[in-house]
């Protein structure tokens, strides 16, 4: 089994969710992804995830990304626990949660740690960009709920430091302050490219306002 990295290509695959099969490079489309794992159906600690993504689709929407979850469980027992998600969560799941069972995506994604669990899927998150390159991977033990706040932050940073040469420092949110590029050297091309202006704190930080705000 290869470990996905950055930079590799997202694998494609075709699989049964809550809201029937899904080819995941067509679902996708031109959209960023976010793809996260669940250990079982019916787990406290996934159960507020699931409701808090629920909750962040516009947040998600505007950012052009489609949320995809997993469970090794089948689709009906997804459609189950969508009814508990929204009712105790005070939300409506609308993204699929793929079904699982027989590992397939789980395997594809490295999602199963033997010496965590030999059947359960750990809680792996994978960012993923139009191109399918996967451009974010993460992995929280079982007893401990992900920040989906931090996933924004990371898109947002992916996003603008894509379209611009910057990139992005401790503790950034999206509108703070960014690092230029060492790369770029020329006066004139600084001048051009931040208007804004920067300031030199080393020859090799050089801070300047966030180019898109």
């Amino acid at each position: 089994m290869t470990t996905l990295r950055l930079g590799d290509t997202a694998p494609d695959f075709e699989q049964d969710s809550s809201a029937g099969k899904i080819r995941f490079h067509d679902y996708l489309g031109n959209s960023w992804g976010v793809l996260f794992s669940h250990p079982a159906d019916f787990t406290p600690v996934c159960t507020t995830e699931l409701g808090y993504t629920a909750i962040l689709a516009g947040e998600f929407a505007k950012r052009n990304v489609k949320v995809l979850a997993l469970s090794v469980d089948d689709a009906k027992s997804h459609k189950e626990w969508i009814k508990d998600i929204n009712d105790t969560q005070s939300t409506t799941v609308n993204y699929p949660i793929l079904a699982d069972s027989d590992r397939r995506v789980s395997d594809l994604y490295d999602m199963i740690h033997p010496n965590a669990s030999t059947t359960a899927t750990v809680r792996s998150v994978f960012i993923i960009d139009p191109a399918k390159k996967v451009r974010l991977t993460l992995t929280y033990p079982a007893s401990t709920g992900r920040n989906f706040n931090e996933i924004l932050r990371v898109i947002d940073s992916l996003q603008l430091t894509d379209s611009h040469s910057v990139a992005t420092p401790v503790n950034w949110e999206d509108g703070d302050d960014v690092i230029i590029s060492p790369a770029i050297k020329d006066e004139a091309v600084l001048k051009a490219k931040f208007p804004k202006g920067y300031k030199v704190v080393r020859p090799y930080l050089r801070i300047t306002p966030q180019p898109n705000k």
